[in-house]
Protein backbone atom coordinates (compact mmCIF):
# COMPACT_ATOMS: atom_id res chain seq x y z
CA UNK A 1 0.00 0.00 0.00
CA UNK A 2 1.35 3.42 -0.97
CA UNK A 3 1.60 5.89 1.84
CA UNK A 4 0.10 9.34 1.20
CA UNK A 5 2.59 12.23 1.07
CA UNK A 6 2.33 14.68 3.97
CA UNK A 7 1.35 17.61 1.70
CA UNK A 8 -1.28 15.46 -0.04
CA UNK A 9 -2.70 14.43 3.34
CA UNK A 10 -2.88 18.09 4.43
CA UNK A 11 -4.62 19.03 1.16
CA UNK A 12 -7.07 16.16 1.56
CA UNK A 13 -7.90 17.22 5.12
CA UNK A 14 -8.33 20.84 4.02
CA UNK A 15 -10.55 19.83 1.07
CA UNK A 16 -12.73 17.65 3.29
CA UNK A 17 -13.04 20.40 5.92
CA UNK A 18 -14.09 22.92 3.26
CA UNK A 19 -16.55 20.47 1.69
CA UNK A 20 -18.03 19.64 5.10
CA UNK A 21 -18.48 23.35 5.80
CA UNK A 22 -20.23 23.87 2.48
CA UNK A 23 -22.57 20.92 3.08
CA UNK A 24 -23.29 22.19 6.61
CA UNK A 25 -24.26 25.65 5.36
CA UNK A 26 -25.74 24.96 1.91
CA UNK A 27 -26.71 21.29 2.02
CA UNK A 28 -25.62 18.57 -0.38
CA UNK A 29 -27.16 20.42 -3.33
CA UNK A 30 -24.81 23.34 -2.65
CA UNK A 31 -21.69 21.19 -2.91
CA UNK A 32 -19.95 22.39 -6.09
CA UNK A 33 -16.50 21.19 -7.05
CA UNK A 34 -15.43 24.66 -8.22
CA UNK A 35 -16.40 26.20 -4.86
CA UNK A 36 -14.55 23.52 -2.91
CA UNK A 37 -11.45 23.93 -5.08
CA UNK A 38 -11.43 27.71 -4.73
CA UNK A 39 -11.94 27.66 -0.96
CA UNK A 40 -9.34 24.90 -0.53
CA UNK A 41 -6.72 26.60 -2.65
CA UNK A 42 -6.36 23.66 -5.04
CA UNK A 43 -7.14 23.37 -8.71
CA UNK A 44 -10.44 21.91 -9.89
CA UNK A 45 -8.45 19.30 -11.83
CA UNK A 46 -6.74 18.21 -8.62
CA UNK A 47 -10.12 17.82 -6.98
CA UNK A 48 -11.46 15.71 -9.85
CA UNK A 49 -8.33 13.55 -9.95
CA UNK A 50 -8.53 13.02 -6.20
CA UNK A 51 -12.27 12.37 -5.79
CA UNK A 52 -13.58 11.67 -9.30
CA UNK A 53 -16.67 13.81 -9.04
CA UNK A 54 -19.05 15.46 -6.59
CA UNK A 55 -20.44 12.13 -5.39
CA UNK A 56 -16.89 10.86 -4.80
CA UNK A 57 -16.25 13.90 -2.65
CA UNK A 58 -19.50 13.30 -0.76
CA UNK A 59 -18.53 9.67 -0.13
CA UNK A 60 -15.12 10.80 1.14
CA UNK A 61 -16.91 13.04 3.66
CA UNK A 62 -19.03 10.11 4.79
CA UNK A 63 -16.01 7.83 4.98
CA UNK A 64 -14.06 10.20 7.20
CA UNK A 65 -16.85 10.37 9.78
CA UNK A 66 -17.58 6.67 9.44
CA UNK A 67 -14.02 5.74 10.35
CA UNK A 68 -14.25 7.88 13.50
CA UNK A 69 -17.59 6.36 14.44
CA UNK A 70 -16.46 2.76 13.93
CA UNK A 71 -13.32 3.39 15.96
CA UNK A 72 -15.50 4.70 18.82
CA UNK A 73 -17.66 1.59 19.09
CA UNK A 74 -14.91 -0.91 18.38
CA UNK A 75 -12.17 0.47 20.62
CA UNK A 76 -13.43 3.60 22.38
CA UNK A 77 -14.32 3.96 26.03
CA UNK A 78 -17.40 2.29 27.51
CA UNK A 79 -20.32 2.24 27.30
CA UNK A 80 -20.01 2.69 23.51
CA UNK A 81 -16.74 0.82 23.36
CA UNK A 82 -15.77 -2.46 25.04
CA UNK A 83 -16.09 -2.88 28.79
CA UNK A 84 -19.80 -2.25 29.42
CA UNK A 85 -22.58 -4.86 29.58
CA UNK A 86 -24.07 -5.71 26.15
CA UNK A 87 -27.41 -4.00 26.79
CA UNK A 88 -25.69 -0.75 27.76
CA UNK A 89 -23.47 -0.97 24.69
CA UNK A 90 -26.48 -1.48 22.41
CA UNK A 91 -28.15 1.62 23.88
CA UNK A 92 -24.97 3.69 23.59
CA UNK A 93 -24.45 2.47 20.03
CA UNK A 94 -27.98 3.35 18.90
CA UNK A 95 -27.76 6.79 20.53
CA UNK A 96 -24.37 7.44 18.90
CA UNK A 97 -25.61 6.16 15.53
CA UNK A 98 -28.59 8.50 15.82
CA UNK A 99 -26.22 11.43 16.31
CA UNK A 100 -24.00 10.22 13.48
CA UNK A 101 -26.99 9.90 11.14
CA UNK A 102 -28.24 13.41 11.86
CA UNK A 103 -24.75 14.89 11.54
CA UNK A 104 -24.59 13.84 7.87
CA UNK A 105 -28.24 13.24 7.00
CA UNK A 106 -28.10 14.87 3.53
CA UNK A 107 -24.96 12.95 2.61
CA UNK A 108 -26.30 9.65 3.92
CA UNK A 109 -29.60 10.18 2.13
CA UNK A 110 -27.72 10.64 -1.14
CA UNK A 111 -25.51 7.60 -0.48
CA UNK A 112 -28.29 5.29 0.69
CA UNK A 113 -30.51 6.02 -2.28
CA UNK A 114 -27.80 5.70 -4.96
CA UNK A 115 -28.92 2.18 -5.85
CA UNK A 116 -31.24 -0.58 -4.67
CA UNK A 117 -28.71 -2.08 -2.25
CA UNK A 118 -26.62 1.00 -1.51
CA UNK A 119 -27.83 1.13 2.10
CA UNK A 120 -26.50 -2.34 2.81
CA UNK A 121 -22.80 -1.78 2.16
CA UNK A 122 -19.83 -1.99 4.45
CA UNK A 123 -20.98 0.39 7.18
CA UNK A 124 -24.39 -1.25 7.55
CA UNK A 125 -22.77 -4.68 7.71
CA UNK A 126 -20.36 -3.47 10.41
CA UNK A 127 -23.28 -2.06 12.43
CA UNK A 128 -25.29 -5.22 11.94
CA UNK A 129 -22.46 -7.55 13.00
CA UNK A 130 -21.73 -5.39 16.03
CA UNK A 131 -25.34 -5.27 17.19
CA UNK A 132 -25.97 -8.96 16.46
CA UNK A 133 -22.89 -9.87 18.51
CA UNK A 134 -24.03 -7.78 21.48
CA UNK A 135 -27.61 -9.04 21.27
CA UNK A 136 -26.37 -12.64 21.05
CA UNK A 137 -24.27 -12.12 24.17
CA UNK A 138 -27.16 -10.66 26.14
CA UNK A 139 -30.00 -12.77 24.72
CA UNK A 140 -28.70 -16.12 23.45
CA UNK A 141 -32.25 -17.30 22.68
CA UNK A 142 -33.04 -14.29 20.44
CA UNK A 143 -32.74 -14.12 16.66
CA UNK A 144 -29.86 -11.67 16.94
CA UNK A 145 -29.63 -10.99 13.19
CA UNK A 146 -33.31 -10.11 12.88
CA UNK A 147 -33.23 -7.98 16.03
CA UNK A 148 -30.19 -6.08 14.73
CA UNK A 149 -31.98 -5.33 11.44
CA UNK A 150 -35.09 -4.22 13.36
CA UNK A 151 -33.04 -1.86 15.52
CA UNK A 152 -31.17 -0.40 12.55
CA UNK A 153 -34.25 0.16 10.39
CA UNK A 154 -35.43 3.41 12.04
CA UNK A 155 -32.05 4.99 11.26
CA UNK A 156 -32.15 4.68 7.49
CA UNK A 157 -31.63 8.18 6.18
CA UNK A 158 -34.74 8.13 4.00
CA UNK A 159 -36.96 7.09 6.92
CA UNK A 160 -35.36 9.63 9.26
CA UNK A 161 -35.95 12.31 6.63
CA UNK A 162 -39.50 11.14 5.84
CA UNK A 163 -40.72 10.83 9.45
CA UNK A 164 -39.10 14.05 10.63
CA UNK A 165 -38.43 12.76 14.12
CA UNK A 166 -35.83 14.56 16.19
CA UNK A 167 -32.76 12.82 17.59
CA UNK A 168 -34.32 13.01 21.07
CA UNK A 169 -37.51 11.32 19.83
CA UNK A 170 -35.56 8.52 18.16
CA UNK A 171 -33.39 7.97 21.23
CA UNK A 172 -36.48 7.84 23.46
CA UNK A 173 -38.05 5.31 21.09
CA UNK A 174 -34.93 3.16 21.22
CA UNK A 175 -34.85 3.40 25.01
CA UNK A 176 -38.42 2.11 25.14
CA UNK A 177 -37.60 -0.81 22.86
CA UNK A 178 -34.43 -1.64 24.74
CA UNK A 179 -36.20 -1.63 28.09
CA UNK A 180 -38.38 -4.41 26.70
CA UNK A 181 -35.42 -6.30 25.24
CA UNK A 182 -33.07 -5.93 28.17
CA UNK A 183 -35.23 -5.69 31.33
CA UNK A 184 -33.54 -4.97 34.62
Amino acid sequence: MTRERADAARNRAKILAVAAGIVATRGIDGLAMADVAAASGVGVGTLYRRFGDRSGLAYALIDAKEREFQESFLAGPPPLGPGAPPGERVRAFLHALTDRTFAQLDLLLMAETAGPYARFGGAYEAYHRHLAMLIGQALPEADAAFTADALLAPLTANLVSHRGRTPAELKAGFDGLLTGLFPG
